[in-house]
């Protein structure tokens, strides 16, 4: 049963991502979309993690669904990889270099802050 909820969730989370993505920043050469669609992904998972799979009591089918299925399938690294490349085949090797480091960084940042925020509201 739980592989029908992952897949379910993972279904709602690649038709949002492909939403956020065709409406967002869809004329530049650096690829905004993905960024924002990984950075907020880090956060959302680290807070879910934090926040809403201890406070809320969810079975284990239900969280791995909401982790793995959306969260999983929201998020990228496939495109990331893909984007890098051909960033790098047009010759924008610094946009390629600069898209990497904000995503490494930028997603570990947004997943300390996620954890940040879910404990600060599970304090109180």
């Amino acid at each position: 049963m739980v592989y029908l909820y992952i897949g379910m969730a993972g279904a709602l989370g690649a038709i949002l991502r492909y939403i956020i993505g065709v409406f967002l920043f869809t004329d530049s050469v650096f690829p905004y979309a993905t960024l924002c669609i990984n950075l907020i992904g880090s956060f959302l998972l680290a807070w879910l993690t934090t926040k809403l799979f201890r406070r809320i009591s969810l079975s284990k089918a239900i969280t791995t669904a909401i982790g793995t299925g959306f969260v999983g399938s929201f998020t990228t690294f496939s495109t990331l990889s893909v984007e890098t490349v051909q960033l790098f085949k047009n010759n924008d090797i610094f946009l390629g270099f600069l898209y990497i480091f904000i995503s490494i960084v930028g997603g570990l940042v947004m997943s300390r802050i996620g954890f940040d925020v879910g404990e600060e509201v599970r304090k109180s």
